[in-house]
């Protein structure tokens, strides 16, 4: 990471502060939280009073991981669970019956929390499909950037692109942001036959005419040049609102998502976010490799969700 501390990128700026003016620290359930980073970044969170904490977990290993990295764990519940699979049904539970406003991934794998919020009776699923946000500070660029879906839809179809594109303009008028400009993202920027990502793109941009997806600007396809600088786009003929312009990139699919984030991040600087919508709860869900800063990040999204109602 080429960050340096203070947290003082835009992620923690005054304008989302001010849409958390009065509102009481958010409960949330830490999941697994067996190593230093993910303990790290719950302990954080608490000490800046965005998050109440309740650990779910191994009660003896997490106390381990907190003295061998002098984190003080005072004020902080501990609910017992020997497995992360356990782990996370309890967490799911805690959510259900209203204890938690939100769950936060620790150290386990995201398939085995995500196995739990999913199951049919979890009680946490809605009738939104749910999917993935990446919130990207990135010094390069004049604001703050979404990427979607890079964490949970693998290969998603063009009903399922078009559901991840209304969550993310959701969140980005949560936000702040009056009228999001997506970013519909391919190789080239011309619809071709053989590349489904234009094709998908192209369709996409009509169902946002047509308000199939509501309340944001869409263009496509566009390849990332084409999308973070103007000009790029003015070299390519592009005349767009959106071009070197856009809130929200909304990826081909999932290996492209993560890639491109993960790439902001470890080489070019960013300071990420990631957050799970379309479930009653909002999931604080970072990479397993991501810094203390970066779960607090994501709490901060996940209290802007709540204090707004439902994800």
């Amino acid at each position: 990471m080429f960050l340096k501390e203070p947290l003082d990128r835009e992620l923690f700026d005054s304008s989302l502060t001010r849409l958390l003016a009065g509102q009481a620290a958010m409960p949330v359930a830490v999941v697994w939280p067996c190593d230093r980073t993910s303990l790290e970044g719950a302990v954080l969170a608490a000490a800046q009073r965005l998050i109440v904490v309740t650990l779910v977990g191994p009660a003896e290993r997490i106390r381990q991981v907190a003295r061998d990295n002098g984190f003080d764990l005072d004020g902080l519940d501990i609910r017992e669970a020997d497995t992360p699979q356990q782990a996370a049904a309890a967490a799911v539970e805690m959510a259900r019956e209203g204890h938690v406003q939100a769950l936060m991934k620790g150290s386990l794998h995201t398939n085995d929390l995500m196995r739990a919020i999913v199951a049919r009776d979890s009680g946490l699923r809605t009738g939104r499909r749910m999917s993935h946000v990446f919130a990207i500070d990135h010094p390069q660029y004049h604001k703050l950037l979404l990427i979607t879906d890079a964490a949970l839809n693998i290969a998603p179809d063009l009903d399922a692109k078009k559901d991840i594109i209304q969550n993310a303009v959701d969140l980005a008028r949560r936000l702040g942001v009056e009228l999001p400009k997506v970013a519909v993202l391919a190789a080239v920027e011309t619809v071709e036959q053989d590349i489904e990502s234009t094709l998908h793109a192209a369709a996409l941009c009509k169902m946002a005419e047509r308000r199939q997806i509501r309340g944001a600007v869409l263009e496509g396809p566009l390849a990332l040049d084409n999308a973070l600088s103007r000009e790029a786009a003015h070299i390519k003929g592009i005349v767009s609102a959106v071009a070197g312009d856009a809130d929200i990139l909304a990826v081909p699919n999932y290996e492209a998502g993560n890639m491109l984030a993960k790439d902001m991040e470890h080489m070019g600087g960013a300071l990420t976010g990631g957050i799970v919508l379309g479930a009653k709860v909002p999931v604080i869900l970072t990479s397993r490799s991501d810094t203390a800063r970066a779960r607090i990040a994501s709490c901060l999204l996940a209290r802007i969700l709540v204090s707004g109602g439902a994800c």
